[in-house]
């Protein structure tokens, strides 16, 4: 979906371009914060590695208005996930005026202290209004719970849990999530992608663990042993 981009003439809106800074120089809440980013953006990656129309990414600034960043106003989203898009192309942050007025169509957040009321009062309301996000979802690390809204008539409506707590993506056509294991190094509670079967969506190193549990496996039905020399 293209929104439209509040814009000064191209002269100035490509002086603007090169001024943007690419991080206000803030780190993460916790190692977890950077590390759950990081596991969808591999997850996605990963899954779709043979598509290039679209862009996973997060922990980057989204510039959507000219006259916004004069101000200072933009917003980093924590994760966000945009389709129809080259894939390839470097960025360093995303530029909605360079992205063909392309907008996410999905965004998470990670909520914290010092955060969650932002993330659930005035970035969801830019996310409705501004940025018209089919679906925007918060994950609380503290407590687990997942919330998701989806975009209905231009208005955000609860998208409503199954008997696991999990939420549907329209956008993704996959479930979301918690998990519980380790990803780089941590021990703890992780926003994950399932399939429609409910089966989680892995990460490469992941994948590359089943598909030798599984060649081990018929290797024993065959009576060999995998370790034999």
């Amino acid at each position: 979906m293209i929104r439209a981009v509040s814009t000064p003439d191209f002269t100035e809106l490509a002086e603007i371009t090169k001024l943007l800074p690419e991080t206000d120089g803030v780190p993460l809440e916790t190692p977890w914060h950077h590390a759950a980013i990081s596991l969808l953006i591999e997850v996605l990656t990963y899954l779709w590695r043979d598509r290039d129309d679209f862009f996973a990414g997060g922990n980057m600034f989204l510039y959507f208005s000219a006259r916004r960043v004069q101000n200072e106003e933009f917003r980093g989203p924590d994760f966000f996930f945009v389709e129809g898009v080259d894939r390839h192309k470097p960025r360093e942050s995303w530029i909605v005026w360079e992205e063909d007025g392309k907008y996410p169509d999905l965004i998470v957040e990670f909520l914290s202290r010092t955060t969650a009321q932002a993330d659930r009062t005035t970035k969801k309301d830019l996310y409705e209004k501004t940025f018209r996000t089919p679906e925007y979802f918060c994950f609380d690390p503290e407590t687990n719970r997942l919330e998701g809204w989806r975009l209905v008539n231009g208005v955000y409506q609860d998208i409503a849990p199954d008997s696991r707590g999990w939420l549907w993506s329209e956008t993704l056509q996959m479930w979301l999530g918690p998990w519980t294991g380790e990803y780089l190094g941590q021990n703890a509670t992780w926003l994950r992608l399932y399939d429609k079967a409910g089966n989680l969506v892995p990460t490469k190193a992941e994948a590359v663990e089943m598909e030798l549990a599984q060649l081990k496996a018929w290797l024993a039905q065959k009576g060999l042993s995998p370790d034999a020399q």
